[in-house]
């Protein structure tokens, strides 16, 4: 016997907020999207026509990959791609590895005084901002002027750690107790267990901390001196400084001035695509990796 799906029709109302929703987010992408198309667009433009061009801009002006050819040509370029891509996988191997240990140990209800444990990570969270180390306490641990100088201070964020924490804290009890019944470690039970059944939350804390490794530039040109040590963000930056100033100051005339006009854009776009590559292979983990590892039922 077939039956009629009765189809609920919608009210004026309804098809007015809906339409105004799907109007307001598509002004939302095109908001978010249109500057990296703008960059996009500026750095493979005629550095000529680029610094006359004023308003909006849709399509290249010409074409010129010289802005690219000038930010490649710094020597630097390649050894702070090197460096960075050092601390990115290092750093997120290692920032997994000790978040993931100190989640499973906050998460287990038999922590010997686990709520003032807690207590004082929410503190250290919310009114200081996290452990920030200091350049002292760097040289003195002969972290400074050395790439695990910027891996090592910062191996645990707090709240990724909450959020890790939140994420084991939701696998049923009743895995962890048939697991020591049958004389598993804590380690067999993080590794077999936990694990395997926060994967979702794990490729978030790839996505945060690879982020975070990415774009740090602060601590990296505070402690580091030698510039065959020095990752892309702080190199991109100097050429950013340097292109501006020049043209601020007049220097450089002809086609070096028009050139530094394009090549801030060619150095966002450099700094920013590559870890954009990212984001596809995390997507479809993001949100329930956030939800699980931020809601507790």
């Amino acid at each position: 016997m077939n039956m009629k799906k009765n189809k609920v029709k919608k009210s004026a109302p309804v098809y007015i907020f809906q339409t105004f929703n799907y109007i307001f987010l598509a002004a939302l992408v095109l908001l978010c999207l249109y500057p990296m198309w703008y960059c996009l667009m500026a750095s493979i433009s005629n550095p000529g026509a680029m610094m006359r061009h004023m308003g909006p801009l849709l399509l290249p002006k010409g074409f010129s990959l010289a802005s690219y050819g000038k930010v490649f040509a710094n020597p630097n370029i390649i050894s702070g791609y090197k460096n960075t891509i050092f601390i990115l996988v290092v750093g997120v191997i290692l920032c997994l590895l000790m978040t993931s240990l100190g989640a499973y140990v906050l998460s287990r209800k038999d922590l010997l005084f686990r709520k003032p444990l807690m207590m004082i990570i929410m503190f250290t969270m919310f009114f200081t901002g996290g452990l920030i180390p200091t350049y002292l306490n760097l040289k003195e641990l002969h972290l400074t002027n050395s790439l695990w100088g910027l891996i090592i201070p910062f191996l645990v964020n707090t709240f990724n750690l909450i959020i890790l924490r939140t994420s084991f804290e939701s696998i049923p009890d009743s895995l962890i107790e048939a697991a020591q019944i049958d004389g598993a470690s804590h380690w067999k039970i993080l590794i077999s267990i936990v694990l395997p059944l926060s994967k979702a939350t794990l490729a978030v804390m790839v996505l945060y901390y690879g982020v975070e490794k990415w774009n740090g530039w602060f601590w990296a040109s505070a402690l580091i001196r030698n510039r065959e040590l020095l990752p892309l963000q702080v190199i991109l930056r100097e050429i950013l400084l340097s292109s501006t100033q020049s043209m601020q100051t007049g220097a450089g005339a002809g086609d070096t001035e028009a050139i530094g006009a394009t090549i801030r854009y060619a150095t966002t776009i450099v700094a920013t695509v590559p870890i954009l590559c990212v984001y596809p292979f995390v997507q479809k983990h993001f949100t329930k990796g956030v939800m699980v590892g931020a809601v507790k039922e």
